[in-house]
């Protein structure tokens, strides 16, 4: 459920400590890298810059290497960033064998940001897996999908449940004076870098990449996921379109101001985020057409229960 929001959550909750880091990290790492005396400064002092590279962030990693206007520098240069960020601690194990998928090595942190997350789900829900770590994640997504009346109760829960992750003010905040910055591209670029850094614990390894506006240009404000790892451990597209998809997209729409598409893959189970752009109407959307999976837990019920009622498919998200 996505997306840079166990990096508010932990600012906020573990200590003032990480709040300030967070304020230092909009204000010297994001939108004014170059204050007079910054590590940024210093260390860029010397290159040239245009106005759109004072605008965005450095580039932590990137799907299109053919395009960057970004700085090749890395955006880590403050040790307290590098203690902080638990996406940066942790590393990428990649196979040997062509074809192989790049895995996500876990971090000092992911344990904490696990365990924050899991709490908010717990405390909307009511109730608590005896299962440990991911495993048991996944046992309270999956109650908080059947708890609910219907799909919408769900995707409201979950919004819920993203809001709580955030003080209120810095929400305020945020959506006041970041989210109009640039027309909106600013934003877009921040949160699609923190995306990054902070949500591979739950989602596995995911880049920053390049996508179309809706203004006709394009801009560096896209996550792309692997493969995601909440949809392949829940095995079911009523908990990824419900407690992930749509919930994430309202979150970031109507409290930060920043419009957002996910666009989840069924088949290979990855998922391009696409920060600054509107979803669909849902009547337009084809993701919410989409069947259970067959590998479903639920699936074979379901398809009994079809071939009992001569339904020609099980039910859609």
């Amino acid at each position: 459920m996505v997306s840079f929001l166990m990096f508010g959550s932990c600012l906020w909750e573990w200590s003032c400590q990480r709040l300030e880091w967070m304020l230092c990290f909009f204000t010297q790492g994001c939108f004014f890298p170059f204050t007079s005396g910054s590590s940024f400064y210093k260390s860029f002092s010397k290159v040239k810059m245009t106005p759109l590279t004072l605008l965005c962030p450095l580039s932590i990693s990137s799907s299109s290497p053919s395009r960057s206007y970004l700085p090749s520098k890395p955006l880590v240069q403050n040790p307290s960033f590098c203690f902080s960020c638990s996406s940066l601690q942790s590393e990428q194990v990649t196979a040997g064998v062509t074809g192989t998928r790049s895995e996500y090595k876990p971090g000092v942190f992911d344990d904490l940001f696990l365990s924050l997350f899991r709490n908010k789900m717990v405390k909307e829900v009511g109730w608590d897996s005896d299962k440990p770590g991911y495993d048991g994640l996944i046992e309270v997504a999956n109650r908080l999908m059947s708890s609910g009346r219907t799909n919408s109760d769900t995707r409201d829960t979950a919004v819920r449940i993203l809001r709580s992750l955030f003080p209120q003010f810095l929400l305020d905040l945020y959506k006041l004076f970041i989210s109009p910055l640039g027309g909106g591209k600013v934003a877009a670029l921040m949160i699609a870098r923190v995306t990054a850094l902070t949500c591979q614990w739950l989602m596995g390894i995911c880049t920053v990449n390049s996508v179309d506006l809706p203004d006709g240009t394009s801009c560096e404000s896209g996550v792309f996921v692997e493969r995601c790892k909440y949809l392949e451990e829940s095995k079911c597209v009523g908990i990824c379109v419900n407690t992930c998809k749509l919930p994430t997209q309202t979150f970031f729409k109507d409290y930060m101001g920043v419009p957002l598409l996910m666009e989840p893959n069924f088949t290979d189970y990855s998922c391009q985020f696409k920060f600054g752009v509107l979803p669909p109407q849902p009547e337009d959307d084809i993701t919410l057409k989409e069947p259970c999976l067959e590998v479903c837990p639920m699936a074979s019920r379901r398809q009994q229960v079809a071939r009992s009622t001569d339904v020609g498919q099980w039910p859609k998200a």
